[in-house]
């Protein structure tokens, strides 16, 4: 069985591309995954200059990649569930081998952000304490 589910966050923005032949959409963004590290572990990982996270390729087909293209940025949180999928190519002579996801569904954890999004009069303050009607 091959089956990941993964959830992090975007490290760039996606990058929509269409194929030639087909028209179909195609989509790449590398998603930052934490490593299970915490507390005195995590801050020796980051003293010592190690990577805290995972940087994991992935690749979505179809509607799934325009609407990644088109609600994803750089910084948005998203869970993955896809499949471990490997190419190998040359380059100056050496094959060369990568590893990445080949996603099956993209859920978006957030939404993209823009300034004209938000509505800072949605809240109202109610003042003191006497005021709260519970």
């Amino acid at each position: 069985m091959n089956h990941v589910v993964l959830i992090g966050r975007l490290v760039r923005d996606p990058e929509l591309k269409f194929i030639p032949t087909t028209g179909m959409a195609v989509t790449n963004f590398t998603l930052a995954v934490d490593k299970d590290l915490f507390g005195d572990k995590k801050q020796e990982a980051v003293n010592q200059g190690k990577p805290t996270a995972n940087f994991i390729y992935i690749t979505v087909f179809g509607k799934s990649a325009e609407n990644c293209a088109n609600y994803l940025n750089k910084g948005n949180k998203c869970a993955v569930h896809g499949r471990i999928t490997t190419s190998s190519y040359e380059k100056d002579g050496a094959k060369q081998y990568k590893t990445g996801v080949t996603a099956d569904r993209v859920e978006f954890l957030e939404g993209k952000k823009n300034d004209s999004d938000v509505d800072n009069d949605i809240f109202t303050p109610i003042g003191d304490d006497e005021e709260i009607p519970f």
